[in-house]
């Protein structure tokens, strides 16, 4: 018998419904199910209700139902327990996710029957170090920015790849991402696109005042520290740019491939290129 998490965006307004229907699918084909304890009461089964972190213990597999942004949060939760995570798209792009809420039906015969493929994510450490002290360590799916606050002057960041000094990219800041964070933050700063598979740090300098800084592709295998400068205090450490760290001048942020990985579900052929495709250039069909 399968043990399936579902995990819900509260903040959407189809949540409740989709993952009721969810719910009901599993376990009529004889699936156990565990709720995350926020959406348990909404659909209205406290009892099967656990916290994420216990539930990257028990199931098998878990289904986020939510947007890009949902997912990355869970990603990072469940870090180190290395359960595969099936997105469900409740938001607008939904570049993570594998399937829409009208494809319910064929995602549930597709996870019970073992019909699909797992892609391993890479992830990214970073170590905060502030005069010699190291004030946190943190784990991101898509990248790690280091920027200006919104009103203030450029800001320097000296990059070195394990010990060699690279460049000092003075401008609004800079982006490590891994390959799937290429199509986020890193793509709007003019990023390449990476594919998923390619083993490799990108480095994406954000609004350079130069005409010669450009992205730069850096071996997974390193290490990239980042030591910031800046006449005034307000910098910022972004994880998925989802939450944040307030910077100060001397500030080092070590930056690296993770241990952890995120196992995705897919099971489209060619998933990866029909949705640069669809939802970055609008082909739609």
């Amino acid at each position: 018998m399968k043990k399936i998490g579902i995990i819900a965006n509260k903040g959407k307004p189809e949540a409740r419904i989709v993952a009721r229907e969810l719910l009901y699918l599993l376990e009529d084909r004889g699936a156990q199910v565990f709720l995350d304890d926020h959406i348990a009461s909404d659909v209205g089964h406290l009892e099967l209700g656990t916290s994420v972190e216990e539930m990257g213990k028990q199931a098998d597999l878990v289904c986020v139902l939510g947007g890009d942004g949902t997912l990355l949060r869970i990603a990072r939760q469940l870090a180190g327990h290395s359960i595969p995570i099936f997105g469900i798209n409740l938001g607008t792009l939904g570049f993570l996710s594998e399937a829409e809420p009208e494809h319910l039906p064929q995602a549930v015969d597709n996870l019970l029957s073992g019909k699909y493929d797992i892609e391993k994510r890479a992830m990214l450490e970073a170590c905060l170090v502030r005069k010699g002290i190291t004030l946190g360590t943190y784990t991101a799916m898509n990248d790690i920015g280091i920027a200006k606050g919104s009103f203030c002057r450029i800001i320097q960041c000296a990059v070195f790849l394990d010990d060699e000094y690279v460049a000092t990219f003075s401008g609004d800041g800079v982006i490590v991402s891994t390959p799937t964070g290429s199509t986020a933050y890193s793509l709007s700063a003019g990023g390449p696109i990476v594919a998923p598979n390619v083993d490799m740090l990108l480095l994406t300098p954000v609004a350079p005042h130069s005409l010669t800084a450009r992205p730069m592709v850096l071996s997974g295998n390193q290490t990239i520290r980042v030591e910031v400068d800046a006449i005034h205090q307000e910098m910022g450490l972004s994880i998925d740019g989802q939450f944040g760290y307030r910077l100060e001048g001397g500030d080092q942020i070590y930056i690296k491939k993770s241990p952890c990985v995120t196992p995705l579900i897919k099971w489209k052929k060619g998933g990866f290129f029909e949705a640069i495709r669809t939802k970055l250039q609008g082909e739609w069909e």
